[in-house]
């Protein structure tokens, strides 16, 4: 089976349709998305919809869970907060519904698809995770390969069974070890925090084991412009202007504590797991 895996979509509707005019003719058989299709972008409606009329599977991601379960906007900062506003008054009532029926997770041939971390979080983040409590989930994990999102940053993790080792995930091919088990992070198409501009996403084949880390360029200024004029807050422009793009990492109006690994959708409290908020 070939996979199209997309994450962290962001209402980028730019990006969105020049990731999907490049998956058309590769004949995939399944395209799934890691979840966060909403907010930072201009066209979050437009973006579901497509998503809706594509058939294409997600999960859910904490864009959509605050939708969900409006308790879980405490954990976003205020400028999230406002982007994420601006993206929920888009929403038709068929987008609202199709929001409610998203799954935190997809299991399929052996693989997992989670928006934050393995088996189930939406909103917590790898780097949140000591080396200990990778290994724990890895070593759990009935699945040789999960993919992931919410960094907004590409990378790939290993593990041999005693060792973990981690990388960031260059364009092109990477065949998989079947020996190791991995967590793949897919990037972002809408709102990539890597430093370059193009909308990330991978492929993967089932059968040959090759991961393949895609970059798509897009009519980025569009975007921009579209963002400013939507009212949302402008450093969500800022980050797709061509050498302003910052790296991502934590937000700096939080002061995160990796020891803190609750997921506030499930402990009812979202104060306490406040990662970056975006």
């Amino acid at each position: 089976m070939k996979l199209a895996v997309l994450s962290d979509i962001h209402g980028n509707l730019e990006a969105f349709q020049a990731v999907l005019d490049v998956i058309d003719p590769l004949s995939i058989d399944r395209v799934i998305s890691l979840g966060d299709n909403i907010g930072y972008g201009p066209d979050s409606e437009a973006v579901v919809a497509k998503i809706r009329n594509r058939n294409i599977a997600s999960v859910l991601g904490n864009h959509e869970m605050a939708v969900r379960k409006k308790e879980t906007l405490a954990w976003f900062n205020p400028m999230a907060q406002k982007a994420w506003s601006i993206a929920k008054a888009q929403l038709s009532d068929a987008s609202l519904a199709w929001i409610d029926t998203l799954p935190r997770y997809i299991v399929t041939r052996g693989l997992r698809f989670v928006h934050g971390v393995p088996p189930d979080s939406v909103f917590l983040y790898l780097f949140q995770l000591p080396e200990n409590k990778l290994i724990q989930k890895l070593a759990k994990s009935d699945e040789s390969v999960c993919f992931v999102g919410h960094t907004h940053e590409l990378g790939i993790i290993s593990w041999d069974g005693t060792r973990i080792e981690k990388e960031k995930a260059s364009l092109g091919g990477h065949t998989l070890d079947p020996g190791k088990k991995y967590i793949i992070n897919a990037g972002s198409v809408g709102q990539p925090r890597d430093g370059t501009l193009g909308a990330k996403f991978v492929l993967f084949d089932t059968q040959t084991r090759v991961l393949t880390v895609k970059s798509i360029e897009y009519p980025v200024e569009k975007t921009r412009k579209k963002i400013i004029a939507a009212g949302i807050p402008e450093m969500y422009a800022d980050r797709l202007a061509p050498g302003r793009n910052p790296s991502g990492g934590p937000d700096p109006s939080k002061k995160l504590d990796p020891s803190k690994t609750l997921d506030p959708s499930k402990s009812g409290d979202p104060s306490r797991d406040k990662g970056n908020g975006q």
